[in-house]
């Protein structure tokens, strides 16, 4: 790979700095309410052992970020860029969560839209897992053009698998 799957993106509402370990007070605010969770492929990661779990595997994957809103300088959220693939030169997006009172704010499409015009001098396809119950993340991903193309079964680090849809948008 000869780019930064974890670089600083930066635009009028946000900025996405690499996520580090004394991130998780500040994100864990935020991750701690179960509103957030309740479509999610694993709904108990409110929880903070859980969350506990979830953050070590974001740390370990060298691709995540804590999503800060530039107005207030608060974490609003996390994503995460992973899964490389050289010769389908694609990546994936996902593990995306924002606090509730950004959402329907237009956030996660400006998120996006950021990270996807960064990746996209480097990679020809993007995709991102969704969990198969989370409806307002399908639609949300749809907004920005993605099409649905498969479903799979996701391991997630130290979580149960789970069904997820798998999206795809190109270049």
């Amino acid at each position: 790979m000869n780019f930064n799957i974890q670089p600083i993106l930066e635009n009028g509402q946000v900025i996405l700095y690499p996520l580090q370990e004394n991130d998780f007070e500040a994100l864990y605010t935020v991750a701690a309410d179960p509103k957030i969770w309740e479509q999610h492929p694993n709904k108990d990661r409110w929880k903070r052992e859980v969350f506990k779990t979830f953050f070590e595997g974001a740390l370990q994957s060298k691709g995540a970020f804590k999503i800060v809103d530039k107005a207030t300088g608060n974490v609003i959220g996390s994503t995460r860029i992973y899964d490389y693939n050289e010769q389908e030169n694609s990546l994936f997006i996902g593990y995306t969560f924002y606090a509730v009172q950004y959402w329907g704010r237009g956030i996660n499409h400006s998120v996006k839209a950021m990270m996807l015009e960064y990746l996209f001098q480097f990679v020809s396809k993007v995709y991102f897992h969704i969990g198969a119950s989370n409806i307002r993340s399908q639609i949300a991903i749809g907004r920005i053009g993605a099409k649905k193309i498969a479903e799979q079964e996701v391991t997630y680090f130290g979580e149960a698998p789970r069904l997820n849809f798998v999206y795809e948008i190109s270049k």
